[in-house]
């Protein structure tokens, strides 16, 4: 149907609407929530949508829509939306409703189709009459921008009836690849996240490739693809030195074979003559089966293969060919978690076809091969590849040739691993390429073997380790093209993380925005006396233990992340204002102990459409979402909205309030759980009906006259945070008298404690 002016009216059946042309929907505000926020644990991309006429006209007053929209996305008919049951969103486009939701659901549509699959999505209206704010879960912010890009033009066109055709799709889904090709994670890196998030392990990334921190502060692991924190800089190095890497593991009789490096291809010719035919001539240092060409066994071949392997190494190898089938073996801790079996690739001729075409045809038509990391199998481009060319003139072929019916021309020797064969590995196998990778010194190792048989030891057979490598693919084992994947990334996190360790260190979150720079001072300096190495991000700025590194307000996602990053800490304490959640979410995905202290601020907060405290509730509860269920929810229990996010944490909870008459606390206690409250002007400890003062604190009014700036709700929040980390009780009590509430006077007496002389017993120690 062509594009008509005209007005409709609301309510009026769709036999009788007439279409009208629609501006596009203004997307007014993008932002990236990098960590947990008031939508969902994950980061998301909030837009903020003014739809504009479009607010008057649901999706079932726009004729033809739906039927234009999903006849573009047929998938959407798996979308359960709120209806919770396959075809749960057609239900509502066809009922109606609005395009904001809509545009929610294209562009998760368009991640799914991408290969970035997300179920979640959501889009709220605002106070504004027809703007909305839309989320939808998104890994990598600028994948996420190109999705909305193309998601917002899509559905454009579908409600305006524009051109668009699947092959549109195809061109928006490609774009939306693309970008996921240039910033995501490559497939090897994410299986290892996937694996560490899966053991509840939070992962950090610290660049714009495949460099990952998995866990936090002082328990934290690096990877980079398949190398670790473990893997060695000279076991590296030996690898990447072919024949260094022989000759060491010879030494240990792991069998190799007899080989040497060559300068020249005369002198190719002459080693192979000396070593014996057929050879393989490789470069010294290369990998992936670059420029490595196999069993020759004349001198124009040698002399040939010798012009192939030069330009991708330092120095062109010649050894004995071994005969059998190329395997990979991953070696991951001492251990084989996954093995793979190459295959020699041919084409059949058909006596019209060319070799060229017969590739296309037979071999790069297959749905594994492709350009991309994600695809197990390469394309095979036969005008790019010196080696394939060098194949084909052993067989006196070219690409223009044309093969006759039924012969075999074989294209690839090697590089083709696609069978697992990780259950056929022998004990004896297993064993030569875990002592492969220990003695060349890499904690993961690839170890490219040749066998007749991989199910039987290498000796009887003539059987060989020819290369170990380091920062092994993984691919092959996650998708072989025949065989089952294996859980390579997993085994790498385990060996990262051995005996369940969950790579966390204790973090504290202070959300709210009364005396919360102060309260989160004084439970970093509590945490600090524990004996942890403590990093602080506040208002005040950021502290490591109790020297200010930044003067800059920190209570923001910035400076938690620069703290989380910190091998030296070993907890941290954070402080999240309302504004920091809104705008960039939690520096962290869990945490050990969560504070919420009050509900105001809100007048600050027009901009995130926040104007009553009644919103700032679903707001803070986020610090409650995020407590770790073997953590602690600190909550005041003066503030009746506050006290009741407790149910919404998966830990413990310990209310705290000056007021002991205060209304959660009766109930909360009679049902054994723990509070901190004042009675006859000391701090008490409450564990269910039982209750003690906190030894080491007297009064609380002497307290309070040495230590203004402390208001008293914040001091109890602070014990009842130390408390829920095991600080001992009676070293809480000195601590908070110790503290020194002033921050200046505090940064003065640090600074003079570290300009006073050195005693002689100190000078001794010093010069020792």
């Amino acid at each position: 149907m062509g594009a008509l002016e005209g007005a409709v009216v609301l309510g009026q059946s769709t036999s009788n609407v007439c279409m009208t042309r629609f501006d596009d929907i203004q997307l007014l505000r993008i932002n990236y929530l990098r960590g947990p926020n008031l939508w969902t644990y994950r980061p998301v991309l909030e837009v903020w949508l003014d739809l504009g006429k479009l607010e008057d006209f649901p999706s079932n007053k726009i004729d033809g829509f739906t039927d234009r929209l999903t006849t573009l996305l047929p998938a959407l008919i798996e979308h359960h939306c709120g209806v919770g049951e396959r075809g749960g969103f057609i239900q509502r486009l066809t009922e109606g409703t609005w395009s904001g939701h809509v545009l929610e659901h294209v562009v998760i549509e368009l991640l799914n189709l991408a290969g970035m699959p997300t179920g979640f999505g959501q889009t709220r209206s605002t106070s504004e009459h027809g703007v909305y704010r839309m989320v939808f879960r998104a890994r990598d912010e600028q994948v996420a921008r190109v999705a909305l890009a193309e998601g917002h033009r899509l559905l454009m066109a579908a409600i305006n009836n524009d051109p668009f055709t699947a092959a549109d799709v195809q061109t928006a889904v490609d774009a939306v690849k693309a970008k996921v090709e240039d910033c995501y994670l490559g497939p090897s890196t994410a299986a290892i996240v996937t694996a560490a998030t899966d053991r509840g392990i939070p992962h950090m990334r610290l660049n714009s490739g495949n460099l990952v921190q998995l866990g936090y502060g002082a328990n934290q692991q690096r990877i980079w693809t398949a190398e670790t924190d473990y893997t060695s800089a000279i076991g590296e190095s030996i690898a990447s030195d072919k024949e260094l890497t022989k000759s060491l593991l010879a030494s240990c009789g792991v069998p190799v074979p007899h080989g040497q490096v060559v300068e020249s291809p005369e002198e190719a010719w002459e080693a192979a003559e000396d070593i014996g035919l057929p050879v393989v001539v490789k470069p010294s240092d290369a990998n992936h089966g670059r420029g490595v060409s196999l069993e020759l066994t004349t001198r124009e071949e040698i002399m040939a293969a010798f012009a192939v392997a030069e330009p991708e190494g330092s120095d062109v190898m010649v050894e004995r060919f071994i005969r059998g089938h190329e395997h990979r073996l991953l070696v991951v801790g001492g251990e084989v978690v996954a093995a793979a079996r190459g295959e020699i690739i041919t084409v059949t001729g058909d006596g019209t076809s060319s070799v060229a075409d017969l590739i296309d045809k037979q071999l790069n038509s297959d749905p594994r091969r492709g350009a991309e990391e994600e695809f197990p199998l390469d394309t095979i481009v036969l005008a790019t590849d010196a080696k394939l060319q060098l194949e084909l003139k052993r067989q006196d072929l070219d690409g223009a040739s044309v093969p006759a019916a039924g012969r075999v021309v074989t294209i690839q020797r090697n590089g083709n691993m696609a069978y697992d064969c990780t259950d056929q590995v022998h004990p004896e196998v297993a064993h030569a390429a875990v002592l492969a990778a220990r003695v060349v010194g890499l904690d993961i190792a690839g170890i490219d073997m040749v066998a007749q048989d991989i199910s039987k030891p290498l000796g009887p057979q003539g059987g060989a380790i020819v290369e170990v490598n380091a920062g092994p693919g993984l691919l092959m084992h996650l998708k072989p093209a025949i065989g089952s994947p294996r859980p390579v990334g997993r085994a790498i996190c385990d060996h990262l993380f051995p005996n369940d360790a969950p790579g966390r260190i204790p973090v504290v979150g202070v959300a709210g925005s009364r005396d919360t720079a102060v309260l989160a001072r004084l439970v970093a300096w509590l945490i600090n006396l524990g004996g942890r190495h403590t990093g602080l991000a506040c208002r005040d700025g950021l502290f490591l233990e109790r020297r200010r590194v930044d003067a800059r307000d920190s209570a923001n996602w910035d400076a938690g992340h620069r703290l989380l990053v910190n091998r030296a800490v070993e907890a941290v304490v954070i402080e999240n204002g309302a504004e920091t959640i809104l705008r960039d979410g939690l520096a962290y995905d869990r945490c050990e102990v969560g504070i919420v202290t009050d509900l105001e601020g809100c007048e600050a907060l027009a901009d995130y459409d926040i104007t009553e405290s009644d919103q700032m509730v679903k707001v803070l509860r986020t610090q409650v979402d995020v407590v770790l269920g073997e953590g602690t929810a600190v909550l005041n229990a003066g503030e009746p909205r506050i006290a009741a996010l407790a149910p919404l944490c998966d830990g413990d909870v310990i209310l705290y309030g000056a007021d002991p008459q205060a209304a959660a606390f009766a109930a909360h206690q009679a049902a054994g759980g723990k509070a901190v409250l004042v009675r006859q002007d000391r701090v008490v400890l409450a564990n269910g009906t039982s209750e003690s003062f906190l030894p080491g604190l007297g009064r609380l009014t002497i307290w309070r006259a040495t230590h203004v700036g402390v208001s008293l709700e914040s001091l109890l929040a602070a014990v009842a945070a130390a408390w829920a980390m095991g600080i001992p009780l009676n070293l809480i009590g000195a601590g908070v008298e110790a503290f020194e509430a002033d921050l200046q006077a505090a940064l003065a007496s640090l600074q003079l404690s570290q300009a006073s002389p050195l005693s002689p017993q100190q000078q001794q120690l010093q010069l020792a």
